[in-house]
């Protein structure tokens, strides 16, 4: 599977559905596993849905800061952080968790094809963003120069 294909990659409502009620039944509990968690945030960061894709991202932020105890399910954790905050079109927070995951291991070839997704993203957002704002200027300029234009016709 390529980026694009994991970056467009969405959960199934059955897996989505079966975590969650997996997590909510260990929340009830008191305890919630660290496995169990990272599943129900892997879920929810390939959800369609932006609300879910925040609140998988608020799981993995927990899991990286209080329960990353070990190397590999760091970078899970950061990859997956990147993933999600890309799928929001938050490439500037994807490409420093992208960084943050190479630092540790960066002959990670997925991680790599990652890093150069977002990058290119980023550039086409702002090519695009140019060329908005080059359509809104030129639009103006037509209506201040019509605008004129008229003013002048009804003086005469």
């Amino acid at each position: 599977m390529d980026v694009e294909d994991v970056l467009s990659d969405v959960v199934t409502m059955e897996d989505l559905k079966k975590f969650e009620k997996e997590y909510h039944n260990q929340l009830t509990t008191g305890t919630v596993s660290q496995e169990t968690k990272f599943h129900y945030a892997w879920c929810l960061v390939r959800s369609n849905y932006p609300a879910d894709i925040r609140k998988g991202l608020i799981l993995l932020e927990q899991l990286i800061k209080h329960e990353a105890n070990d190397e590999d399910a760091k970078r899970n954790y950061l990859y997956y952080l990147a993933l999600g905050n890309s799928r929001l079109k938050e490439y500037s927070t994807a490409l420093q968790f992208i960084k943050a995951f190479l630092h540790m291991q960066p002959e990670n070839m997925q991680a790599q094809n990652l890093l150069v997704t977002i990058q290119k993203k980023m550039e086409s957002d702002a090519h695009k963003g140019m060329a908005v704002a080059g359509a809104l200027a030129l639009g103006l300029s037509a209506v201040v120069g019509i605008g004129f234009a008229l003013s002048k016709s009804l003086k005469k």
